[in-house]
């Protein structure tokens, strides 16, 4: 399974960070791949994606979530297998830096084709740009969920 890991400090609170990411329905505002995301339970969400054209759906299970430290997930069933955890550590008080780690098994020759030259670190590089760029310049994070899910 290939492995994607990008950084990015973002420059508010980590408690900030932490509340926008467990947003998940609010993530098609800065993941430029996902069309949709419905949480289903505190742990369970359904996604659908568009990656190159290809219009593909899953669901993710929280498998560990602790306030404003980390949140990991794995494809629980559908057309994507992957996995992943985010972190997010705080670097001052109003500085967050926040990392993703993805495991993905690419599908298809195109995907396999892509996975070989790196598009899906570019892609999660850019995604995480795009968050940055969401939650500095809103005055507050869309919501929050400060629930602990243990592993």
């Amino acid at each position: 399974m290939p492995q994607i890991i990008e950084t990015v400090d973002v420059s508010v609170p980590v408690s900030v960070a932490y509340n926008q990411w467990t947003q998940f329905e609010e993530f098609p505002k800065f993941l430029d791949e996902v069309e949709s995301i419905q949480q289903v339970t505190d742990t369970l969400t359904e996604w659908k994606v568009s990656v190159a054209g290809v219009e593909r759906t899953f669901e993710a299970n929280i498998t560990e979530q602790h306030s404003d430290e980390r949140v990991a997930w794995n494809s629980t069933g559908g057309e994507v297998d992957h996995a992943g955890v985010v972190t997010f550590h705080k670097l001052a008080d109003t500085e967050t830096r926040v990392t993703v780690q993805l495991d993905w098994e690419p599908k298809g020759l195109l995907e396999k084709l892509g996975s070989a030259v790196g598009v899906g670190g570019h892609a999660v590089k850019k995604d995480l740009k795009n968050f940055k760029e969401y939650i500095e310049s809103a005055e507050h994070p869309d919501g929050a969920w400060r629930g602990d899910v243990q592993a």
